[in-house]
């Protein structure tokens, strides 16, 4: 009996691994659905900047594939992302797929119109039945179709840990065949530890919601097991990131920021909404004035606006062509939780040279050397 067992148990496991393998393998060239387009719906907590930039990285990786005829896509970020989605879904020719236009589901980042987007999107994932895949951008969206009341395509973007946040199971699986999210490893205290080799500070500020989504935002978890393998002090200021308007959590974490500056070395920007591109020389004021060093979690546009340090992600090409083949094989045959989910961005440096001057940090030559975006001076904010 014992023996049986374990004969299915590995079968089991045999069988995971080819459907695995078989997954990976899957094409990407672009083929139809029995003769009709595929259609593509769209789901976010709120208008942050992240959103919009990786949905239109996935709109150009699926040109690079031949899913969409080329076209010039908007460069200036729109804050109405309904606005961008339509015009997306206008102008985006293909003979394989469509963003319909009407498949556009956002809660503003208010809770209590969450639940009401949640339930107006699944009733019609299980009534009209109108829609092949829905693009789920950042947390909220990720943990509201993270379910079994639907079984349409899920691919989840822009999270900062889906795994902590309880939208997968673990890194290798999803917990739902219709469901695949972006997972990288130690992301965060891989950034963090590039960060202290080098600035080797010995205090580091981190500005953050106090609640169990805005620690995870800021990957308090991997903050604090870096600051504490490495030595470091850990200073937190609180700031309203949900349920308030955008005025008031910019209002709240430039107070943050000017709290923390002449208290730490080091600042870890993290994935707030006050932490914006527009907020960003109000919150670099204060840190300049103190000759405290930046990290951007968030990739190299802020780098290119002032942040001294990143990892340098050529504007968010490399995760949407990740995405874009992920819906590609999906629409290939694909079952989402059969996809591999890991990613790891390429080891990239960003660094910016006017900030670097502005707080009195001659980075050496060896930092230059591997650095692939260098700026020579802080670009306006547009």
């Amino acid at each position: 009996m014992k023996l049986a067992s374990r004969m299915l148990i590995c079968i089991g496991i045999i069988c995971l691994f080819t459907t695995f393998s078989w997954a990976q393998d899957t094409s990407t060239t672009p083929r139809d659905n029995n003769g009709q387009k595929w259609r593509i719906g769209y789901l976010e907590g709120g208008s942050f900047p992240d959103y919009e930039m990786i949905f239109l990285k996935i709109v150009s990786g699926l040109m690079d594939l031949g899913w969409i005829k080329p076209m010039t896509l908007p460069e200036a970020y729109d804050p109405d992302h309904r606005r961008m989605w339509e015009w997306v879904a206008d102008n985006a020719q293909s003979d394989y797929l469509e963003f319909v236009k009407d498949a556009f589901y956002t809660s503003g980042f208010k809770a209590e119109n969450r639940q009401a987007t949640k339930a107006e999107l699944i009733g019609r994932l299980q009534q009209a039945k109108d829609l092949d895949l829905i693009l789920a951008m950042g947390t909220w969206a990720g943990q509201d179709l993270a379910n079994d009341q639907h079984s349409v395509a899920t691919v989840v973007a822009s999270t900062s840990n889906p795994l902590g946040s309880g939208i997968i199971k673990s890194i290798d699986d999803s917990g739902f065949d219709h469901l695949h999210a972006k997972v990288e490893p130690e992301r965060y205290a891989q950034q963090l530890r590039l960060f202290h080799d080098i600035i080797g500070f010995t205090s580091m500020g981190l500005v953050y919601e106090n609640s169990t989504e805005g620690r995870t935002f800021a990957a308090l978890d991997e903050a604090e097991m870096v600051a504490k393998e490495r030595g470091f002090t850990l200073k937190s200021c609180f700031a309203s990131n949900n349920n308030v308007s955008l005025e008031q959590a910019s209002a709240e974490v430039k107070a943050c920021y000017e709290e923390l500056a002449p208290q730490v070395e080091a600042m870890y920007i993290t994935v707030h909404r006050g932490e914006s591109l527009q907020n960003l020389p109000h919150l670099l004021a204060p840190l300049v004035e103190h000759g405290v060093a930046s990290f951007s979690m968030a990739g190299s546009d802020l780098v290119k606006h002032g942040a001294l340090l990143s990892i340098a992600q050529a504007g968010f090409t490399y995760v949407g062509r990740f995405h874009a083949e992920t819906v590609a094989k999906i629409f290939n045959g694909a079952k989402p939780r059969d996809l591999s989910q890991q990613w790891n961005a390429p080891p990239k440096i960003a660094i910016n040279l006017g900030t670097a001057e502005m707080i009195g940090f001659d980075p050496p030559f060896h930092i230059l050397a591997a650095a692939d975006e260098i700026y020579d001076k802080i670009e306006e904010v547009p």
